[in-house]
């Protein structure tokens, strides 16, 4: 085994451990965290913040994988734009190189009001870093070095709009780099070859969408989910090929959440699908109405489904529980966080219990269940500084490795233990 990881170093080839986070919700794109040892009771004075990093603006969630924590984010000084990736020790938050590239922002989005920056977040893999800006450049970088291994402007190759198709996170399966893009006419999702970025297939000609794709085995096959504002579809991520679509028009209602998948059934949001256990296929459960009011439960949070219940975030900044058989409420909770416009509140399951991170910056520890809310701890961790609606917001999920959690506030990177010391 020693050889084994001597020679995959010596070959630039960074290893993902168990307890790193590679990529956007982490190693299966679940959001679970199964490390032990984490607290339980937060300290009354606070947690500890291992280091903090300046990474730049933007709503991407940094990765961790081998030592290492990758970001992504702008800087902004009128009329020159621009976009940075950076590579820093886990340890001890030192830069260890960074990749800075021009970007073509529009003149709104040096409004400091807006905070403009990249949104996707990143992926690791082999060695191999693939991030997305929000003007569509798309990069596979050396993850040891930094060094550029290919890139394609999807503006340029794709006629991608300004911060259009820069939010949903890339996704790898197999030799292929998948990612819905933006555009008016033509393809929604583009899958390249990871290794050159060379296109092997596109599909579908639906809006650009915010919500970030899964990849599933079902109905005897692999199935890759994407929600747009005009369906929910099944592709096969080999070819392109629609397995199954699902018309749900939520067009000007646009939606976030990640497709989550638990053994036959598929929640996105506020809409629930029973998946085929015989071939490709999916049945519309609930709601009883496609109003996009009904199946955009929260444009900024993705539902953890766990004990036959939905349990998610909604748009009121309240956090309900649903039946996962029929979607009735079994529970609504306003205690969270704030009622005010663009509540977001991110589930990670860890151990019996459930770490619930907030748009406001806290962190609260809970056990969630068909009976009800019931909170262990509550502390805050960092202040937001992405404005929204008078007031400041954290909305990329956070991080979990190693002992810690990973919160890019919108400008910086803080590290902070959660370790039981």
């Amino acid at each position: 085994m020693k050889f084994v990881i001597l020679l995959c170093l010596a070959c630039g080839c960074p290893l993902v451990r168990a307890d790193d986070w590679p990529q956007f919700r982490g190693v299966h794109r679940s959001a679970v965290w199964n490390e032990t040892g984490i607290m339980e009771t937060f300290p009354k004075d606070g947690l500890r913040t291992a280091w903090k990093a300046e990474v730049g603006a933007g709503l991407s969630s940094a990765i961790v994988a081998n030592g290492r924590v990758f970001a992504i984010g702008s800087s902004l000084e009128k009329p020159k734009a621009s976009e940075c990736v950076r590579c820093l020790d886990e340890t001890t938050g030192k830069e260890l190189w960074r990749h800075a590239y021009d970007a073509a922002y529009p003149d709104w989005a040096f409004d400091p009001k807006q905070n403009s920056g990249p949104n996707a977040t990143p992926i690791v893999q082999d060695g191999k870093l693939h991030t997305l800006g929000q003007m569509g450049d798309l990069f596979c970088l050396d993850a040891m070095t930094g060094a550029v291994l290919w890139h394609r402007s999807l503006m340029k190759d794709y006629g991608t709009k300004e911060f259009t198709g820069g939010t949903p996170s890339p996704l790898i399966e197999g030799k292929l780099l998948i990612q819905p893009i933006g555009v008016e006419k033509g393809p929604t999702v583009v899958a390249f070859d990871k290794d050159t970025g060379k296109e092997v297939w596109r599909a579908l000609d639906d809006p650009w969408t915010y919500s970030s794709p899964l990849v599933i085995s079902a109905g005897g096959v692999r199935q890759f989910i994407v929600w747009t504002p005009k369906s929910v579809t099944s592709l096969d991520p080999e070819t392109g090929k629609v397995w199954w679509r699902e018309p749900v028009d939520t067009t000007n209602y646009y939606g976030s959440a990640t497709p989550v998948h638990v053994g036959d059934k598929l929640v996105l949001s506020g809409m629930m699908f029973q998946l085929d256990a015989a071939k490709p296929a999916a049945k519309f459960l609930w709601p009883e109405s496609k109003s996009p009011v009904k199946v955009v439960l929260g444009a900024c949070s993705i539902p953890w489904f766990n004990d036959g219940c939905v349990f998610t975030g909604k748009n009121n900044g309240h956090l309900v529980c649903l039946d996962a058989n029929d979607g009735k409420v079994l529970w609504d909770n306003d205690q969270i966080t704030s009622k005010a416009g663009g509540p977001a509140i991110h589930i990670t399951p860890n151990g019996d219990s459930a770490l619930l991170f907030t748009d406001q910056g806290n962190l609260i520890r809970a056990r969630l269940d068909r009976a009800g809310y019931h909170e262990m701890s509550r502390v805050h961790v960092v202040d937001p500084v992405h404005p929204f609606a008078g007031r400041n917001l954290i909305w990329p999920p956070p991080s979990y490795a190693n002992g810690h959690i990973f919160v890019h506030n919108g400008t910086e990177l803080v590290r902070v233990s959660l370790k039981v010391e």
